[in-house]
């Protein structure tokens, strides 16, 4: 009898992390390994399926089509792999409550976060951070609990908060005026990237993409030193960006929002954390 190739935890772990993180540092750091075993094991999953799941490059790591097609497996095969453990025993009597968030949310939160888990100490509290997209189809298939997210205004939340955002470029290095314009954005169908070019193609003014991340920290940093203009959030405003606006054509951009979530079955634990956040961030 022939035996299916098997995944193993740690390999869809690891996995799950470079795709989180859009880095292999980054998801050692977060799986307590190496990068070269990081490494490794991504190589080990594409050896068992036959195809490649990222497209590495210098500046960043992107999920192929077969990539994207083993993530949303393998968040599922993890998740029961805790939840088999969970049944098994009772150290998590209380249940569990899953939670996504915006990367610049994750640091900001922790206390608040920390705090709850300390007031629930039967409770099993999971937190994931990622791109808004990610996290929105991740409570959709119901493998998180609450998303708090950004989104344009559109689907109706349970709460909500503006997001303002600006046009930031480069104080030392300004790069608006170059053509064609440079650009600092987001993988395709992330935030703010569709406004950002139709803006531009409204101008007649031609641009590039010439860096793209799905790190707002990176894509923060790159537009600070001078990798090109984006359009962010108020609160990624560095003191060495300058700030674009009327006076360079550039018009204001108001429809997005900070939106928190939470399913109509929510547990009481859940619906405490979820009001303990929509107060944390001031949603209304």
């Amino acid at each position: 009898m022939n035996r299916l190739p098997l995944f193993s935890p740690q390999q869809l772990l690891s996995f799950i992390a470079v795709c989180e993180t859009a880095s292999f540092t980054r998801a050692a750091e977060r799986v307590w390994l190496s990068q070269s075993t990081v490494s490794q094991q991504v190589r080990r999953l594409e050896e068992l399926v036959g195809k490649p799941l990222l497209e590495r490059s210098s500046h960043q790591v992107q999920l192929t089509e077969e990539g994207e097609k083993l993530l949303g497996y393998a968040r599922r095969i993890i998740a029961l792999n805790g939840e088999a453990h969970d049944a098994l025993s009772d150290r998590w009597r209380d249940g569990v409550v899953r939670l996504g968030l915006p990367e610049d949310f994750a640091a900001p939160t922790t206390g608040l976060l920390a705090a709850f888990s300390r007031r629930h100490p039967h409770l099993r509290l999971d937190v994931t951070s990622g791109l808004s997209n990610a996290l929105r189809e991740a409570w959709k298939r119901e493998e998180l609990d609450i998303i708090l997210l950004k989104q344009a205004r559109g689907e109706k939340a349970r709460a909500v908060r503006q997001e303002p955002l600006l046009w930031l470029d480069s104080a030392a290095h300004p790069t608006f005026e170059q053509t064609p314009v440079p650009l600092v954005l987001f993988p395709m169908n992330g935030l703010y990237r569709e406004e950002l070019c139709q803006t531009l193609d409204t101008l007649g003014r031609p641009w590039r993409i010439s860096y793209s991340s799905a790190s707002l920290a990176a894509l923060v940093a790159a537009s600070a030193a001078g990798l090109g203009i984006t359009l962010l959030p108020a609160s990624c405003r560095l003191p060495e960006h300058r700030v674009l606006g009327a006076e360079h054509g550039l018009p204001t951009i108001d429809n997005f929002e900070l939106a928190l979530f939470w399913h109509d079955n929510a547990t009481p634990a859940q619906l405490a954390l979820a009001e303990q956040l929509k107060t944390h961030c001031q949603l209304n």
